[in-house]
């Protein structure tokens, strides 16, 4: 199996060859082939660094679990109540 690790949507993601991970939304459509920069390959001793891509294709894209920010300050009657859903897309790395 073939490592990497990878950058996107400013996080970095280590993967394998097969593998299905959720990333911050890419802007290309289902089934779609997609290339992505490797900052390292390899594993110990064997890693390199830079110029390599890791190719993957788009799953599919959606919204993930809500999440209620609420912000209050006492004896002010000041309360915000608002929810979030950050998208994500689901990508299956190919090749590496």
């Amino acid at each position: 199996m073939s490592y990497a690790i990878i950058r996107t949507g400013g996080k970095q993601f280590p993967v394998e060859t097969g593998q299905t991970l959720r990333v911050p939304t890419i802007g290309e459509k289902e089934g779609k082939k997609v290339d992505i920069e490797a900052l390292i390959t390899g594993e110990g001793k064997d890693a390199k660094f830079g110029s390599a891509t890791v190719s993957a294709t788009v799953v599919s894209h959606g919204k993930g679990d809500k999440i209620i920010v609420f912000k209050k300050k006492r004896r002010k009657q000041y309360k915000r109540k608002q929810g979030h859903r950050q998208g994500y897309t689901e990508i299956k790395i190919e090749k590496i």
